[in-house]
């Protein structure tokens, strides 16, 4: 899901010109040729790029980035006009300006009455805050769900880019579905009993909200940077191979893939390796938009992990599975190879601790001319459904493999990726 996107400074595109403005809050979708873009070598300056398509890369600008690119001689093209939405969303009545999207009190309200509504099945955690104080819930679901019985546990997780709305939607209906379905049926019953479910929905409480009220292509948290700009990348900011190169991530605080300071500088980052450290957890979906893809480790290099048979044949399962609902196709692959090369990552994160199969799972639609960011609520439904048997797989096969007593795999530096994709979004 991925209309439109911000660039990085001026700083990011142009070495030497300084510490430039930060980009502004509205921007410019547009297109440089692929040759334009490579002979200027922006592949490498921590822009947040949309996509690559028909030879052009797609990308997002305020003005004074657009100026940059002038002064750099690259001739643009203005494409906004391009991906706007028809018209304005239509909102569910009483929705709000998020129409029948989750903002944070709507899902800790939507939360607490699952709790409430399915004791003993339902925790509701408080496993962080953010900078702006809001709280970071984790909902626990499993038979003895206020006890740590130490069983084999998964984490969903939603919402690291805070305009992916719908990465919200998912997990959270996930662990609605399964609270509803306890009763009613033996697959569900099975898995919930004999695992621990941890669902994150909104792992960046206050880009969410930002997103919602201010600027809905807003992607990272929102940091008070030294150079007046705001944000940090919380997916570039987990602690496995972070910083690894400029072109995974991002130095520059006013780029947006900035990785911070240091790994797990956010309060979002490490409320999540706290949770992750506490418990078994042997297989985890970072969920994301857009794309329709099943992307697996490792981000950060095109080396192969050291599992990337059983991780391929998982996440083949699951597009199959996916598949099978109603049709649509998610493209299975190692994410450093499927699509862009990223590092600090939360999948290679937690697979790098004991090799737990982690997995980001890109939501749909397929590309920008397909709706892009601007997924239709009357979609949300039936993108959880196609992805239900998916979950359901992932769970169980956490269930039945246990993993070796965790130790970190030792990175091994390996710079030969593409930083553009061959098709679709980039990387997230």
């Amino acid at each position: 899901m991925r209309a439109m996107k911000r660039l990085a400074l001026v700083l990011a595109v142009v070495a030497g010109l300084g510490a430039a403005a930060a980009a502004a809050e509205t921007a410019s979708v547009i297109s440089v040729a692929k040759s334009d873009f490579a002979a200027a070598r922006l592949c490498r300056k921590g822009l947040d790029l949309l996509m690559e398509k028909n030879g052009r890369v797609y990308i997002v600008a305020s003005p004074g980035e657009m100026a940059a690119l002038a002064a750099l001689r690259v001739d643009y093209t203005i494409e906004t006009d391009r991906f706007l939405p028809s018209g304005p969303p239509a909102l569910a009545a009483g929705g709000g300006i998020n129409g029948a999207y989750h903002s944070t009190l709507e899902l800790e309200t939507d939360l607490r009455a699952l709790e409430r509504d399915h004791p003993g099945l339902a925790s509701l955690q408080e496993i962080g805050e953010t900078l702006e104080k809001r709280k970071i819930y984790a909902l626990k679901i499993s038979d003895n769900a206020s006890s740590d019985e130490g069983e084999p546990a998964v984490l969903f997780i939603g919402c690291h880019h805070a305009r992916e709305w719908i990465s919200v939607e998912v997990p959270f209906l996930f662990g609605k579905y399964l609270l509803e379905n306890y009763d009613l049926s033996p697959e569900v019953r099975d898995l919930v009993d004999a695992s621990e479910i941890w669902i994150v929905p909104i792992a960046n409480p206050d880009g969410l909200e930002y997103s919602i009220h201010v600027y809905r292509y807003w992607r990272k948290n929102r940091r008070a940077n030294v150079d007046g700009t705001y944000g940090v990348d919380i997916n570039r900011n987990y602690g496995y191979a972070w910083g690894f190169d400029d072109v995974g991530s991002s130095p520059h605080p006013g780029s947006d893939v900035f990785r911070g300071t240091g790994p797990f500088s956010e309060p979002e980052t490490a409320a999540v390796r706290a949770l992750f450290l506490g418990h078994d957890f042997r297989a985890m979906i970072s969920f994301h938009s857009f794309a329709q893809d099943i992307l697996y480790p490792w981000g950060f290099t095109t080396e192969t992990a050291p599992t990337d048979a059983a991780l391929g044949a998982i996440a083949g399962t699951m597009a199959g599975l996916i598949a099978a609902v109603q049709g649509t196709a998610y493209v299975s692959g190692q994410a450093s190879r499927a699509l862009y090369v990223t590092n600090g990552d939360a999948t290679d994160w937690t697979y790098s601790l004991a090799g737990a199969p982690s997995y980001t799972i890109e939501l749909p639609p397929v590309d920008i001319d397909h709706g892009g960011f601007f997924n239709d609520e009357s979609a949300i439904g039936a993108i959880f459904g196609e992805n239900l048997p998916a979950m359901l797989y992932l769970t169980r096969y956490a269930i039945d493999h246990p993993l070796p007593a965790r130790r970190r795999v030792p990175i091994r530096k390996d710079r030969a990726a593409s930083p553009v994709a061959q098709r679709g979004k980039l990387r997230d």
